[in-house]
């Protein structure tokens, strides 16, 4: 049987983030992440859906078992559903979000400084368009 699939929604003109889902896509290897645009209509009716504001754009947020999940723990619930080693950084879930979150909140702050910012959303290729929203 299938494993039920989770949702990373994405600012989808954040160089970052494109690269972040471009990484996560490579390593998913069971499939089991679906993406969208926060910026998209299916992104923002599903922040409505959570309760999440719809300008939220300085989190990707992991939509999974019903909850949603934004800033450091988005990531490292990501990382522990990804191949080979990488599941071993869900340790840091460990640490507590008043730590691990200012750190994720000032990269997210300053990502288009540091990484620039497209003029569009990913366009995914033929081969993981199904994996998009």
């Amino acid at each position: 049987m299938k494993e039920a699939s989770a949702i990373v929604l994405f600012d989808g003109v954040c160089t970052l983030c494109n690269h972040s889902i471009q990484f996560i896509i490579k390593r998913d290897k069971k499939s089991y992440f679906k993406f969208g645009a926060l910026q998209s209509e299916q992104g923002k009716a599903l922040l409505q859906k959570h309760n999440l504001p719809s300008e939220v754009l300085d989190t990707v947020v992991l939509i999974e078992g019903g909850k949603a999940y934004t800033y450091s723990t988005a990531p490292l619930r990501i990382v522990r559903k990804l191949h080979l080693l990488w599941p071993i950084f869900y340790v840091f879930i460990l640490v507590p979000t008043f730590i691990r979150n200012p750190m994720y909140k000032w990269i997210g702050r300053n990502r288009y400084q540091w990484f620039g910012k497209q003029e569009s959303c990913l366009m995914p290729t033929p081969e993981i368009r199904s994996r998009f929203l």
